[in-house]
């Protein structure tokens, strides 16, 4: 499969490479010692621990507070999503890592339903504040390895952005799993990490190589290849996969399969007979 290079689809530069790299202890900050003591899977613990007010979950998910930035970042977000999987007026669309809503604040308008979900009841308290103009906004916590609160078939379109990167390679399976889930027939699925393969990919990393490991954060950032996020999407069942190299980030996107119609019986008095059974009718 082909992967197609466009870094104009996703809404960043250097201002959120700055920032994601902050949020790891690449700056001169020094990490508050029982986010190192935490072990990374204790999703619910350390994301609740650092989002208590909404400037502190603010800075932990995407390293800045600035409203205006976060409205720009959230629109071209929305932008990306409606060029790979559209979003529509009746779509019921679910976030995985909602954090406070930034995005759904730009998607809300635009479709029938937005789903929050987040493993922290912190981050959720926050979308309903920052969202509550919105009617159609609903939250979901979830354990932070599955959509279990979700119903099956009941969504259009899943993603996750800028979080894929704080999991488990398991987890991020088991996300993508989950997505086709919940998933109607026909319905999208897009996720995205930093790209490994990539030259701003590979300083990334480098940069948290740097880190000791002693004095790694358990939420601290870890890549994708684009033959991980392609495996995912395969072994979970999705067909029409892409993905797109955008600068320091890679996006998967896939389809559910569209449900098949099944044969309908004719009535027994219009089924079609045989020769045979022809034949012996006549005699």
């Amino acid at each position: 499969m082909s992967i197609q290079d466009n870094a104009k689809k996703l809404p960043i530069g250097r201002r959120i490479v700055r920032a994601l790299r902050s949020l790891v202890g690449l700056k001169n900050d020094p990490i508050p010692v029982e986010h190192v003591k935490l072990n990374r899977s204790q999703y619910k613990n350390i994301w609740n621990a650092v989002s208590v007010s909404e400037n502190d979950a603010k800075m932990a998910v995407s390293g800045y507070i600035d409203e205006d930035l976060y409205r720009q970042m959230g629109e071209g977000t929305r932008d990306m999503l409606q060029s790979y999987v559209g979003i529509g007026p009746d779509d019921v669309v679910l976030e995985i890592g909602a954090g406070v809503g930034r995005v759904g604040a730009a998607l809300a308008p635009i479709c029938k339903e937005w789903i929050g979900a987040d493993v922290a009841e912190n981050m959720l308290g926050h979308i309903r504040q920052r969202l509550a103009a919105f009617d159609n906004v609903r939250t979901v916590a979830t354990s932070g390895f599955d959509l279990s609160a979700v119903p099956d078939a009941s969504v259009d379109v899943v993603y996750s952005t800028v979080v894929f990167m704080h999991l488990e390679e398991w987890d991020r399976f088991n996300y993508i799993k989950e997505g086709f889930r919940i998933l109607r027939p026909g319905g999208r699925m897009l996720v995205d990490n930093v790209d490994i393969t990539s030259d701003l990919g590979w300083k990334f990393f480098e940069e948290h190589c740097a880190v000791p490991p002693f004095e790694r954060p358990a939420q601290i950032s870890k890549t994708s290849t684009p033959q991980e996020l392609e495996t995912y999407f395969k072994r979970a069942g999705y067909e029409a996969i892409e993905q797109v190299r955008a600068g320091l980030w890679i996006i998967t996107y896939g389809r559910k399969p569209a449900a098949q119609e099944q044969p309908q019986e004719q009535p027994a008095e219009q089924q079609a007979s045989s020769p045979a059974e022809e034949a012996q009718a006549a005699g």
